[in-house]
């Protein structure tokens, strides 16, 4: 076998490496434009769970790279000259152009062929290979000229940054954030030999042109950040390597080969150096690749199949996580806001892959002041088990229920079913319970099997469950009012969901179908709205009636009030469409005059969705200002979903994927939020609440079939708190088991905890 491989980085050596051992008799060529001590950057970052793959593979690789490695445990964050040091994190960092000097010699003593100074732009040369591997950068040549044949996509990312180096010596990995006159600025600080360490510069770009930048006037960028970052660098000067100003670019490709041609390192996907894995996804992926080529010796298509299968979904989970951490540095303004110990615990767990546990275990002091700042410099209840209070409302936890349909009711009456559900997850601890849509009229029903509060026998049938959870509980419940809208009057989900036969006219601010079955609505007029108007009014008055302690306003997911907040849905050219202050002036209209026979002492919140995951969708700025009306006029939460607004949506979910929309209206509007989505346990709700991204977390899907969450993560973290005395003996016996569960569990994690390989 013949191969050629296209650039001569760490990952197109190390798979020739790998490659050449295994097979000695394939004849390995590796061609670079550059000369062979030329390096472009400073410093390269590896984990030690790197580390020990580089040791499974190649023994001699291991140890030329390890004795030229800088080795720290620590990461310290450092904002406006104040620091915390976390420890633990096991990593190290070694000179990209050592790096490369250490493979090339490897390469040479298993007789790979290096080929420097080549033009490698004309393929033609390389006819005769039977692979040919593009492993040429970010800027790849030959991905960009098959760049339809690989379905080539990127994305420039909105800060900017600049590569630099300097002679300062760091003891730890360092993160220091500095507030300028013009925005925040970071600098992402590693040593990564003796007197020579990586620091890369990172703002928005409104903060890097106000400060007057330049993209490629070296001299002037370190004349001005060496002034702005003189108290960290202590009098050692910033080095350039071609240090200009760039935009991270996102880079995918759907296909990672086409014919003989296979994408490796930059050329195929980039990985953000917030979480430093540009060449660690290089080199794994040389791994792999390799591995298939030396199971698939005289198939080739075959060994890129099976790179691509067993490589793909690992890619794309740690381009996700880049991704979600690059997000945090895009709001460093937003996050630098926060108490300075929440502020590094927002900055250590901001791709979800570390979490309050995760740190707990490498470092307790650190998360001991992260708890101890949260509730005023105690070490009390854990977060998640905070008390929290909306006007005379006091929640003795932060953990909810998120309104779920059940279809059970009959001509919008809850029964035995709708009793035995609330009532349940009441005595099972949360601190609050939203009730599933509650209809305002017999139209405003989604299916036949929605609940409502529009007459006295509605009301008086709530009235007993909200009875039952006063009298035996401290859980605090709310009712969620609302009308479906053009998504009204249909059949139930386990029915198919479609639309009903004998449907009902279905009101909306714009004539369009939800799809091509539904319907087609009324666009509302005036009268429709006034008609509206006093049912949100009357079922608000039968709700405090009914004993509920909460209204949530349901304003989201494509439903009436909601239809006339996103552009996809409102297509009016009155008064109430338009501009965004037009579109919102009939749903502030409702809350208004929900707020004003509603007693001041109880708390409304209103749910929204922060995006519609659609082309030409609500945007950010218009959800602010959304948020903001509402709190003006008098909301003390926003219950912050997204989507569901039209049938064509591509919503990008994950585990907690909704919580960047609460974290953006509570840290932009300043007011309280509830988040939801794909929130599991409860470290993740620790750890929401601690990083300030919501105040309440609302569980959907978990309590359905898990009612006892709260007792069981009481049970979890030892807290023997608000249980009613009818189920106190269970102590003996739940409490025991999940301290073991929990110990067994820490234990796993402890053995994947990094390990120090210092020397």
């Amino acid at each position: 076998m013949k191969i050629a491989v296209i650039g001569g980085g760490p990952g197109g050596l190390y798979f020739s490496i790998l490659t050449k051992k295994a097979m000695p008799h394939c004849q390995i060529d590796i061609y670079e434009r550059n000369k062979p001590d030329d390096s472009f950057g400073f410093g390269v970052v590896f984990s030690d769970e790197t580390l020990g793959e580089f040791l499974k593979r190649d023994m001699q690789s291991y140890e030329l790279i390890r004795s030229k490695f800088a080795y720290w445990d620590d990461i310290i964050v450092a904002r406006n000259g104040e620091q915390v040091s976390i420890a633990g994190n096991g990593f190290c960092g070694c000179s990209r152009k050592t790096l490369l000097q250490l493979l090339q010699q490897r390469c040479l003593e298993e007789g790979v062929n290096l080929h420097f100074e080549q033009n490698i732009d004309d393929l033609s040369q390389y006819a005769d290979a039977d692979i040919i591997l593009a492993s040429d950068g970010i800027s790849s040549g030959i991905r960009t000229k098959y760049e339809k044949e690989f379905g080539t996509k990127i994305a420039l990312k909105k800060n900017r940054f600049v590569w630099l180096g300097s002679t300062k010596p760091l003891d730890a990995f360092t993160y220091f954030f500095r507030e300028t006159p013009h925005g925040t600025i970071v600098a992402h600080s590693y040593q990564y030999e003796e007197n020579r360490s990586t620091w890369i510069f990172e703002c928005s770009n409104e903060t890097w042109e106000k400060h007057g930048f330049e993209v490629t006037n070296e001299e002037d960028t370190i004349a001005k950040i060496s002034e702005l970052f003189k108290e960290e660098l202590d009098g050692h000067p910033l080095l350039t390597n071609k240090s200009h100003w760039r935009q991270f670019p996102h880079v995918t490709n759907e296909n990672w080969y086409h014919k003989n041609i296979v994408l490796l390192g930059d050329a195929k996907a980039t990985a953000h150096y917030s979480i430093g894995s540009g060449t660690k996804l290089a080199m794994d992926c040389a791994i792999g690749l390799s591995d298939a080529v030396i199971a698939n010796p005289t198939d080739v298509q075959a060994a890129f199949q099976q790179y691509d299968i067993f490589r793909r979904n690992t890619v794309e989970m740690i381009q996700h996580a880049a991704l979600v951490s690059l997000d945090w540095f895009e709001n460093m303004d937003r996050n630098m806001q926060h108490p300075f110990y929440q502020f590094a615990f927002g900055c250590m767990t901001r791709s979800k892959k570390v979490t309050y546990e995760n740190l707990r275990l490498r470092d307790k002091s650190f998360t001991d002041k992260v708890l101890a700042e949260f509730n005023n410099n105690q070490l009390s209840a854990p977060a998640a088990f905070s008390k929290f209070k909306l006007r005379d409302l006091e929640l003795q936890n932060r953990i909810a229920m998120a309104p779920m349909g059940q279809y059970q009711a009959e001509d919008g009456v809850v029964n035995d079913w709708h009793f035995q559900h609330y009532t349940s997850r009441a005595l099972s601890g949360l601190g609050l319970i939203l009730t599933e849509l509650t209809a305002i009229s017999e139209t405003g029903r989604i299916t036949l099997g929605c609940t409502g509060i529009y007459n006295d026998n509605q009301l008086v049938e709530w009235k007993k469950i909200t009875d039952f959870i006063h009298k035996n509980t401290q859980t605090k419940i709310g009712i969620q009012l609302g009308h479906s809208g053009r998504k009204g009057a249909t059949k139930k989900p386990w029915e198919g969901g479609e639309p009903l036969q004998d449907s009902w006219e279905l009101l909306s601010a714009s004539p369009l179908a939800y799809t091509e079955k539904f319907a087609v609505p009324k666009e509302m007029s005036v009268s429709d709205m006034d008609q509206i108007v006093s049912e949100f009014v009357q079922a608000t008055k039968n709700a405090n009636e009914a004993g509920f302690d909460l209204i949530e306003l349901q304003a989201h997911h494509g439903f009436l009030l909601a239809s006339f907040l996103s552009p996809l849905t409102n297509k009016r050219k009155d008064e109430f469409g338009g501009s965004i202050e037009n579109r919102l002036k009939f749903p502030l209209r409702v809350f208004n005059e929900m707020r004003a026979v509603f007693p001041k002492e109880k708390p409304m919140s209103v749910r929204i969705s922060a995006t519609d995951w659609a082309e030409d969708g609500i945007s950010e700025a218009h959800v602010f200002t959304i948020a903001s009306e509402f709190k003006k006029a008098g909301a003390d939460i926003i219950n912050v979903s997204t989507g569901n607004t039209v049938a064509n949506q591509k919503p990008q979910t994950g585990r907690m994927w909704q919580t960047p929309f609460a974290d953006a209206v509570r840290n932009t509007v300043h007011i309280p939020t509830i988040t939801a989505g794909y929130i599991q346990d409860i470290d993740q709700i620790n750890t929401i609440i601690l990083n300030g991204r919501a105040d309440i977390v609302a569980l959907g899907r978990p309590l359905l079939l898990d009612p006892y969450f709260v007792r069981n993560a009481q049970a979890y973290e030892q807290l023997e708190t608000e249980i009613p005395n009818s189920y106190k003996a269970g102590i003996s016996h739940l409490y025991p088991l999940k301290a073991a569960e929990r110990k067994q569990l820490e234990g796993m994690k402890k053995a994947l905890k990094p390990k120090s390989n210092k020397k």
